[in-house]
């Protein structure tokens, strides 16, 4: 029996790839988001936004700088390295800084939910930079599944009145989140993942530096365990589901696995649940399944019909 693969991909690297090799990159980066916003509103009391931030990058940078090395050095042109330079600033930079600043104000799971702007904004973005088609199936799940992110959102609010400047903050990182997956889409094709990645997550790193000071105080005044939930944000939900993101990008088109990430706020709800004892009211299950049937209509193909073979006179 054989094994079904995608077409080959340009670029560095191009070779089949098995169907199942970018559904399962999805998977894991969807686990490890979820689980980075508990991990930051757990450390919410003991890091500042920047600290968090850098701690995070720095370590992020280390474990993906040893496996870039090991397939060789990156040589991007001088118009990919704005790009990226760009991408690092934003995505690695700005997006955890605001986070990080946003979840000390309103809940995880609200906060995820505010990111689930993104997937709109990308799609609209990629059909207008990327010559990606804005299908009806598309503009229905993103309806579906915005309406079950906002059902949880209103289900989930614990005052019944969102911190305004906590929510403002997660809006923008949700915008700056959008427009560093229009800009690393073409990047992919010419670049491995893994390379692109640790050179954003490097700038991030670097545009945190002036938190270094903040960093140093705080890790000596912080318990063991949240020290090691530090190691544990740099290395899976940065390192490694940046990494595989960037890998199912390659593979997908932007606005398709932009609308994927709906599935984070359930996840990061169970998640809270779990390990924060943040319980969602009954509503919050609905809107979570309006997520989920909304991802499924967003990534359903048109049908092609069989053409019926000529046959000679």
């Amino acid at each position: 029996m054989s094994t079904t693969t995608l077409p080959a991909k340009t670029g560095p690297g191009a070779e089949p790839t098995h169907t199942w090799l970018p559904l399962a990159a999805v998977a894991v980066t969807l686990v490890l988001w979820a689980s980075a916003f508990v991990a930051i509103r757990h450390l919410g009391e003991e890091f500042t936004p920047g600290a968090l931030s850098l701690g995070r990058l720095l370590i992020g940078a280390l474990v993906l700088g040893v496996v870039a090395l090991g397939r060789g050095v990156p040589h991007p042109s001088a118009a990919d390295l704005r790009s990226i330079v760009v991408i690092g600033v934003l995505w690695f930079g700005v997006y955890n800084v605001a986070l990080n600043a946003g979840e000390r104000r309103i809940d995880a799971g609200t906060a995820a939910m505010l990111i689930q702007v993104s997937p709109v904004l990308i799609a609209l973005l990629a059909a207008l930079f990327l010559r990606e088609r804005f299908t009806l199936h598309l503009a229905v799940g993103l309806a579906l599944a915005f309406g079950g992110v906002a059902l949880i959102g209103l289900s989930t609010s614990s005052s019944g009145e969102h911190d305004v400047l906590g929510v403002l903050l997660c809006l923008l990182s949700a915008v700056v989140y959008a427009i560093s997956v229009i800009l690393q889409k073409p990047l992919m094709a010419r670049h491995p993942a893994v390379h692109i990645t640790w050179l954003a997550c490097t700038v991030g790193a670097v545009v945190c530096l002036p938190f270094a000071g903040d960093l140093v105080r705080q890790t000596a005044d912080s318990s063991a365990g949240s020290i090691l939930w530090i190691v544990y944000l740099g290395i899976f939900p940065t390192a490694i589901a940046f990494t595989t993101y960037a890998y199912a990008l390659t593979h997908m088109s932007a606005s398709n696995l932009g609308v994927t990430t709906y599935l984070v706020p359930p996840l990061t709800i169970a998640m809270g649940l779990l390990l924060l004892d943040e319980a969602p009211p009954t509503m919050a299950y609905a809107g979570g399944a309006l997520a989920l049937v909304g991802v499924a209509v967003a990534r359903r193909k048109k049908r092609s019909v069989p053409t019926r073979p000529v046959l000679p006179a």
